[in-house]
This record gives C-alpha cells, sequence and structure tokens, in this order.
C-alpha cells in the first residue's frame, strides 16, 4: 500500500527523502557526520525500491539552481585565486590529476563502465556536485534508455558507497594520520603559528575571546599632554584612535591636530593591545559616561582592489595613509561563507568579506578604498539569475572531442561555467545581480538535495546489483583515491612549498571539498589557523572537480 501510494504521489518519496535523511545525516559519531546529502541519497535509494519515480524536468532544473549558485558564490575567490594562491592552488592541481590516473587505473582493473567510474569519483572526492555533470555526460553518449538509466544509476550507487569510505578518511588522515606522518603536535603548531600571525591567544570554534580584540575605554590624559592626537595615535602604529575629547566639561573635536591637554578625557577605542599598552602614558580609567551614548559603526565590505590581493592586515594599515585609515578597524574576514582570523598576519584576497567597526563617517570610507559595501537586502534579482541559467544552458551544448574522447558541458557544467562568470560581474558591479547570502545558500542546499533524491529514487533498483558485483573493491578503491592524493600533497606541501602545517592540513581538507574534514581539524587544532588554506583549495576543487565528470564519462566509455 505505501508503495503504491508513493508511486502515484512521487512528491511523497521527494520530501519523505529529504527528512529523513537529513534527519539521519545529523548524527556525528566522533568526527565523522554522513550529513543531509549522503543521508538523502541512502533514504532515496530504499524508497526507490518502491517504484516511485521523480519526473526528469524537476531534477534538471533543482541541478541547474544548484550549480549555478554554486559557481556564483566561487567566482569571486576563485578568480582571485587563480595564480596568485599558487602554493595552495598547485594542491587542488595535484588532487585532480592523481584522481583522474587512479580512476583510469580502477576503469582498467576492475573494468568499471563510465557511470560506476563516475560515481567512483564523486563519492572519493566528496564531490556530490560531479553526480549532475557525470549524469548529463552520459545522457549524450548514445545509449538506448535502458543503459543510460544503468549507467547513470551506477553513478548513484558508486557514489553512495565510496562517499562514506571516503569521508571517513579524509576525516581521520587530516586530523589524526597525516600529524604523526609529519612528526607534529598540531594543537602546538597551531599556537605557534596563531601568535605568528599576531593572535594573542587561540580560541577554537564556537568559542570568543573573553577579553574582545577591539575595544573602547576613556582616560584621564596625564603624560600624554602636549601631544598631538596625530602624533599620540602614530606612537601606536595607529592601532587606536581618539573618537572623542572632553575639556572643562565641552566636547571638543578629535582632530588630529588638536593638542592634549592635562585632565582631558578621551575616549580611546581600537585593538586592545595598543591600548593596553598606552595606559601607561595616560592618567587614571574613568567611567566615560560624560560621552553619553556613542555607537561604533559595522559595515560589511567585499575588498575589490588589486594592488590589496594578497598583503596582510598589518600591511593595509601600514600602506594606508593617517587620513585614510584612521578609526577604521578589521573585526572579522569572511571568505566563501567561511571565517578566517582576523590576525595582523592574515593575508587579504580579493572577494574577501571584510567586517569594519569604527565610527560611521570612518567605516563608510574605508568601504569606498576598499571596495564596495554589503548593503543588507533580501531581494534577488530574478533578472539575472535567470539570465545566468539561460547563458549557462547554451555554453552546455558545446563540446567536443579531445584526443578521440567526446566532452560536453552539459547543462551543469555550463551553470557552473556562467555563475563563475555571473558572480565575477556581480563583485565588480555590485549594483546588478543581487543574491543575498541567504538566497543563494537555499539553492545550493535545495537544489542539490532534490536533485539527489532524484536521482537516488531512479537508481533504486539497479543499487544492489551493483554492490553485489564489486563488493568490496569499491570502498577499497574509494580509499585509495583519498590517501594518494592526500600523501603527495602532504609530501610537496611540507618539502617543496615550505607550508605550515596546520594551513597545509586545511588545504588538503579544502581539495577534497571535505567540510567534515576541516570540522575536525579546527576541533583538533584548537584555533581556526587551518581554514587560512581551507578557502583556497576549496575555492579551486569546488569547481575543478564538477568539471571532471564529463572528462571521467568520456575516458572511461573509451576504455572500458
Amino acid at each position: 500500500m505505501i508503495g503504491e501510494l508513493l508511486r502515484s504521489q512521487p512528491e511523497i518519496a521527494l520530501f519523505a527523502s529529504l527528512a529523513i535523511g537529513y534527519f539521519i545525516g545529523s548524527f556525528r559519531i566522533g568526527p565523522i557526520q554522513l550529513g543531509g546529502v549522503c543521508g538523502t541519497l541512502i533514504v532515496a535509494l530504499l524508497l526507490g525500491q518502491t517504484g516511485a519515480r521523480i519526473a526528469p524536468d524537476l531534477k534538471n532544473i533543482a541541478f541547474a539552481l544548484f550549480i549555478f549558485a554554486l559557481g556564483f558564490t566561487g567566482g569571486p575567490q576563485f578568480f582571485a585565486n587563480i595564480g596568485r594562491g599558487w602554493r595552495y592552488g598547485l594542491l587542488s592541481v595535484v588532487e585532480i590529476v592523481s584522481v583522474l590516473v587512479l580512476i583510469m587505473i580502477a576503469v582498467a582493473v576492475m573494468r568499471l563502465d563510465a557511470g560506476t567510474a563516475a560515481g567512483l569519483l564523486a563519492g572519493a572526492a566528496t564531490e556530490s556536485a560531479v553526480i549532475g555533470t557525470a549524469s548529463e555526460a552520459i545522457a549524450k553518449l548514445g545509449f538506448g534508455d535502458a543503459e543510460t538509466v544503468r549507467l547513470q544509476a551506477n553513478i548513484v550507487t558508486a557514489y553512495s558507497v565510496s562517499y562514506l569510505f571516503g569521508l571517513i578518511t579524509i576525516v581521520l588522515f587530516t586530523s589524526q594520520f597525516a600529524p604523526l606522518l609529519l612528526r607534529v603536535n598540531l594543537r602546538d603548531e597551531a599556537e605557534r603559528v596563531w601568535r605568528k600571525l599576531g593572535g594573542e591567544g587561540s580560541f577554537g570554534e564556537g568559542q570568543r575571546a573573553a577579553a574582545p580584540a577591539l575595544v573602547g575605554r576613556a582616560f584621564l590624559v596625564g603624560a600624554a599632554a602636549g601631544a598631538t592626537i596625530q602624533a599620540f595615535e602614530q606612537q601606536y602604529g595607529f592601532n587606536l584612535t581618539v573618537e572623542r575629547v572632553r575639556r572643562n566639561g565641552a566636547n571638543l573635536p578629535a582632530e588630529p591636530q588638536l593638542t592634549l591637554a592635562p585632565h582631558d578625557v578621551i575616549l580611546l577605542a581600537g585593538r586592545r593591545e595598543a591600548i593596553v599598552a598606552a595606559a601607561a602614558s595616560l592618567g587614571d580609567e574613568v567611567g566615560g559616561a560624560d560621552f553619553g551614548l556613542v555607537i561604533a559603526e559595522q559595515v560589511d565590505v567585499v575588498l575589490t582592489r588589486r594592488d590589496l590581493h594578497g598583503r596582510t592586515i598589518a600591511q593595509v594599515r601600514e600602506q594606508a595613509t593617517p587620513e585614510n585609515g584612521r578609526g577604521i578597524y578589521i573585526a572579522a574576514v569572511t571568505r566563501l561563507e567561511t571565517t578566517v582570523p582576523a590576525l595582523p598576519g592574515t593575508e587579504l584576497n580579493r572577494g574577501d568579506v571584510l567586517t569594519l567597526v569604527g565610527a560611521k563617517a570612518d567605516v563608510e570610507r574605508g568601504a569606498r578604498r576598499l571596495g564596495y559595501m554589503l548593503v543588507a537586502t533580501q531581494k534577488t534579482d530574478f533578472v539575472y539569475l535567470a539570465l545566468g541559467v539561460l547563458v549557462g544552458m547554451a555554453i552546455g551544448h558545446l563540446g567536443g572531442r579531445v584526443g578521440g574522447v567526446s566532452v560536453a558541458l552539459g547543462t551543469g557544467g555550463g551553470c557552473l561555467l556562467s555563475g563563475l562568470l555571473f558572480g565575477w560581474i556581480r563583485s565588480r558591479y555590485p549594483l546588478i545581480g543581487s543574491l543575498p547570502s541567504a538566497a543563494a545558500q537555499i539553492l545550493k542546499d535545495f537544489g542539490l538535495a532534490t536533485f539527489i533524491a532524484a536521482v537516488g529514487l531512479s537508481a533504486g533498483p539497479d543499487a544492489i546489483k551493483l554492490v553485489r558485483e564489486y563488493g568490496l573493491a569499491l570502498p577499497v578503491a574509494g580509499i585509495l583515491m583519498v590517501l594518494v592524493p592526500g600523501l603527495l600533497s602532504l609530501w610537496i606541501g611540507r618539502m617543496f612549498l615550505k607550508l605550515e602545517a596546520p594551513m597545509l592540513l586545511g588545504a588538503i581538507a579544502g581539495q577534497q571539498c571535505s567540510t567534515p574534514a576541516i570540522s575536525a581539524l579546527v576541533g583538533v587544532t584548537g584555533n581556526s589557523t587551518p581554514v587560512i588554506g581551507y578557502t583556497i583549495t576549496y575555492a579551486l576543487s569546488n569547481i575543478l572537480l564538477p568539471l571532471m565528470g564529463p572528462v571521467v564519462v568520456g575516458l572511461a566509455g573509451k576504455f572500458h
């Protein structure tokens, strides 16, 4: 009776797969968590045994929206890191090349068909988007309907089997085994790197410093009397700002050329360490109630200046003139929706979102000089979104033969490339193409989950056959496809690129597009230094791996 209900109303099967799948995926065993996408796929494969099917049109639309949003959000970082972040980017190239070689070895040794080979790539690399790009490529091979459905089902089954083992392997490799191979205490190394970057004390994910980095305090002027405000601020590297001056009960404008007098009451704002150092040259600290309500503005700014790409926060501060940099502080750095530690030694990339804190006039001046301000909006520019998807579909029709291998991008590959382009255009011309981060995230999450559920339902009946055919071979292949690129990147990154251990391991997690791995790393290190390496390789691999789906299908189809 349940089977008949699901066949007659497949939308029930779809949302049941999402609800149960995300519930299962939320459970965590140590550092291992399946996640909602893999959980949805497993449930969909089971419900697919009932014969419930989702219309192909819905599946295609969901994937097109997901892959476009993926490219759109990653576009600015992708282009920013090509060339300039070459040391980390090289690790993504290591991942792509080694995985392709291993896939071809598996095709030759295990006699894998194109669908199983592509599913092995998607699962071992924990990159779900490969399922969509490879499925479209198989549809263009010219096989009959039955064979096309079988090969597409093999993608999903191979993915579901190899994903679990690939996920466990990358989490354990980055957080446990690799530090042993490097012979380092990862927590001590992360603490050292944190301090090297200018941090005073490390704190992990979900924690905040009890003493905030940016503070405001009021003092009586003592030994500093006779100095101008500019000279006083310069003495502490412009890491503090005199925001208010009160003399004989009257507020004076805090102009840089104003000379401080004994018994002035001043309100200082800035970095805590600078204010603590300055306190010795001042008098007693006071409550500051005389100043009334003092409001610090906080705005998010997208960094677009080419000359600041690759510079540290400290270098940006030094490069700015006192007039331009006065009163502006970077409180946070967000890269690919991931928070990067905003330390003096943190390198900035074009496309980073900088959270500026200071007086309203100061942060607005800083926003104009650094890039453009992110205006809070809930509206999506559907003209821009729809045009981008249409351009992607047009690009998807492009294809050809390379070395006798037929390669076609398909809608997935085309929408990924158009998303990159439209996201980059949006970053350069922020007045067009609004797609709020929350809207982009729901497009990615719901689009991918719906697509995965649809392909899982259609693959259900063929799943058991493939598992019986290959047995343990697929899990073993999945483990090797994580270990080999990981070991190569570990060796190259340490011996030749001289990367710090926390950032190197974060980069290896990123080249595998593994969010659970970086979460486990942050937990082991006790701070967010691994995120610095993770964001660059994640941005590159998250784009390059889906484009490998049609390549693997073409190569496997030729050599099978």
